[in-house]
């Protein structure tokens, strides 16, 4: 393939925009003053990424000149690690999997760092907002470039180190702090269970191949080494299998390892959009791809990807109905779409589950952005039940954001129909994914359909309690206000949602994006369905090598997937459409407990805190008290105490008188002499 060697350029590119924000940022502003140096550093942050999404394309229009099989190209940079005849080396490969993730991390994270330029505009700390998105940028191209699971997993630790960073930006606040460490332990978790996958994948192909030599570990070798190993190890495949899935769902946000992601929108809006919409949570659904030879040799750990992705989907669906900050709102929906992602790569199709996240890249980063337009507009105000009416305000924002909402709706012919028929069909046609005779797929095929209309209820009361509906609810709030934002130092800043509030349209830096985002929200599933052109073009990377997937066929499917959408939909017009249920009002008292109870996510996120810090608290007690002070205290003790009372009867002996030591020496003496003869006598 001519010209591969430009996809170091695509890595070279978010890397230097890193280097430049974190070395020369602060010091440019100082130079140029707040106003100008802001605009030039922010033009530093966004070209780079959209340079390395035009060089993206360019490859990617080479690669769609190759044959079919030849759609995979590894390109090598330099040897890295060579071990005992173990060769890692630092390479990536071109492929229609790796290549639809870099135009999405960089064609929407770009839209994402020029949208940013507006919303973050006042923040003192601005050079280094894009120091971390850079980075985060840099190190989502690791993970989905690198040609072996070494370099994968260094991509996979870097989004988690940036996560950790920009959920964190404003480190001063209390919530943004927790909710960054928060992010960062279940991610570990997470990642402790595709540690020991990777290394449970090399003691498989090492005791099928007898010594470990040469590229093993590269995946385009790995998948003919496995296939080979199937016969002689088939339960230590599917325990693989089990351990990549925990590193895949504490990425992706699965039950019960979901917990993270919702406080994670605390952070500034834009991060929410790149990293927990369009790129770092997807990277379970990258692995389970990329890895979907070891899945394919397990029904068991299939089943489970199935199984786990239904419930997720399904129980996130319901906690949205709890939630009154649009943030979150839409955090859980993120969840639940994520559950949709697994339960296609679970049932086989694992091109649809590629196919969701890429149309949901294009309407989740939509309505993320689309969100923060209404927050900035609203004084930093987050609370849906101050909103109403904004439609008459902000015009663009309103009707991108309809475009988003009848994408995540799955509404003909918006993008999520077509990805999410597409799941929702490979679910019901397969048998793939069977536990003990339960055909999981089918389950998971009907607990899709009843999500899909509990996401259309919930999206549509989203928009009818923000933009809709005949009353302009902050009107009625007290004098006082309400709503918080950020200085410029992080500190918490209560602007003050006041009656006499005039909400206001978002710059074009912030608008532009949103339109770009409506318009691939409307047609970029139907021109990546028609013809199965998404399908073709994801077969060479993710097709089914050892079990074969039924494609379902006939307009049936999608007239209930239609029907599903507009059910969801009527339901939450009749409930929402005039007014704000008073159920749901300021005054929660009078919430019902079944509503309390969904808001706090039946209970689930307080018990595991619970047990994490609580119970952490009572087994280092336990630990300190029974092991160190008691054990090991007492062994120490004991021992001194021991040795004390030697030294004491040896210090009986040991007087300073020299008749003394002369009366003990004959009397050893005579010890001596006396064992020598009778040992002398015995013999």
């Amino acid at each position: 393939m001519a010209n591969a060697s430009l996809i170091w350029l695509v890595l070279f590119l978010p890397v230097a925009g890193f280097l430049i924000q974190a070395f020369v940022g602060g010091s440019v502003i100082r130079q140029m003053g707040p106003a100008k140096g802001r605009r030039f550093m922010g033009t530093l942050a966004v070209l780079p990424i959209a340079l390395a999404f035009v060089l993206g394309v360019i490859i990617t229009n080479q690669l769609c000149g190759l044959p079919p099989d030849g759609r995979s190209v590894v390109t090598t940079l330099f040897p890295w690690i060579q071990i005992a005849g173990l060769n890692i080396p630092f390479e990536f490969l071109i492929d229609p999997l790796s290549m639809t993730m870099v135009l999405i991390i960089t064609g929407v994270g770009g839209l994402i760092h020029l949208y940013a330029t507006g919303y973050m505009h006042e923040e003192k700390d601005y050079p280094r907002f894009f120091t971390y998105l850079n980075l985060f940028i840099a190190s989502m191209l690791i993970l989905v470039l690198g040609n072996n699971l070494v370099m994968m997993f260094i991509g996979w630790e870097g989004v988690g180190l940036c996560s950790y960073l920009l959920i964190g930006f404003w480190y001063k606040d209390l919530a943004n702090a927790k909710a960054a460490n928060k992010a960062f332990i279940v991610n570990r978790i997470g990642d402790w269970g595709l540690t020991l996958g990777i290394f449970l994948i090399l003691v498989i192909v090492a005791g099928t191949h007898g010594p470990v030599t040469g590229r093993y570990l590269s995946f385009d070798t790995l998948s003919s080494n496995l296939e080979l190993a199937l016969t002689h190890h088939h339960g230590l495949i599917t325990a693989a299998a089990l351990l990549l899935f925990v590193g895949a769902a504490g990425k992706s946000a699965q039950f019960p390892l979901y917990v993270w992601l919702p406080d994670a929108m605390a952070g500034p809006t834009p991060v929410s959009a790149l990293i927990h919409a369009a790129t770092m949570v997807t990277s379970g659904v990258v692995l389970l791809n990329r890895m979907h030879v070891v899945f394919e040799m397990s029904p068991v750990a299939s089943a489970v990807v199935c199984g786990v992705g239904a419930f997720t989907a399904l129980f996130a669906a319901v906690i949205a109905f709890g939630q009154t900050d649009i943030k979150r709102v839409l955090a859980y929906s993120t969840v639940s779409q994520l559950g949709y992602m697994f339960i296609g790569c679970g049932a086989g199709a694992y091109w649809s589950g590629m196919f969701h996240v890429t149309t949901h890249a294009f309407f989740k980063a939509l309505l993320f952005l689309g969100a923060g337009s209404v927050i900035h507009a609203m004084s930093h105000d987050q609370d849906m039940r101050n909103y109403g009416r904004l439609s008459r305000y902000l015009p663009i924002t309103f009707w991108t954001m309809v475009v988003g909402w009848l994408a995540i709706c799955a509404v003909p012919p918006l993008a999520g129909f077509f990805s999410k028929d597409a799941i929702i069909g490979a679910a019901y046609a397969n048998d793939y994914a069977d536990a003990g005779g339960v055909n999981v797929s089918l389950i998971a095929a009907y607990l899709g359909l009843i999500t899909a209309v509990l996401t259309a209820a919930y999206m549509t009361r989203l928009t009818w309690l923000t933009f809709l509906g005949n009353q302009e609810r902050w009107r009625t709030l007290p004098a006082d206000g309400h709503g918080h934002g950020h200085t410029e130092d992080g500190e918490t800043d209560y602007h003050g949602l006041t009656p006499d509030h005039t909400p206001k349209e978002s710059p074009p830096s912030m608008t532009v994006p949103l339109v770009v985002l409506a318009v691939l929200s409307f047609a970029g599933g139907l021109v990546l369905w028609y013809g199965n052109a998404f399908q073709n073009w994801l077969k060479p990377s993710s097709e089914p090598l050892i079990n074969e997937i039924t494609e379902p066929q006939g307009p049936m499917l999608m007239i209930v997937s239609t029907c599903a959408a507009l059910m969801g939909i009527a339901l939450g017009i009749y409930f929402y459409g005039k007014r704000l249920p008073s159920g749901e009002g300021l005054d929660e008292s009078k919430w019902s407990p079944a509503r309390l109870w969904i808001r706090r996510q039946f209970g689930f996120d307080d018990t595991l805190t619970t047990a994490a810090v609580e119970g952490g608290r009572e087994l280092a007690t336990l630990t300190w008290v029974g092991f160190d002070k008691g054990l090991i205290d007492g062994i120490v003790n004991g021992l001194a105490w021991v040795t004390s009372g030697v030294a004491k009867g040896l210090s009986a002996v040991q007087q300073g008188f020299v008749r003394s030591y002369a009366l003990l020496m004959l009397v050893g003496g005579i010890v001596l002499v006396g064992y020598m003869v009778l040992a002398g006598g015995g013999r």
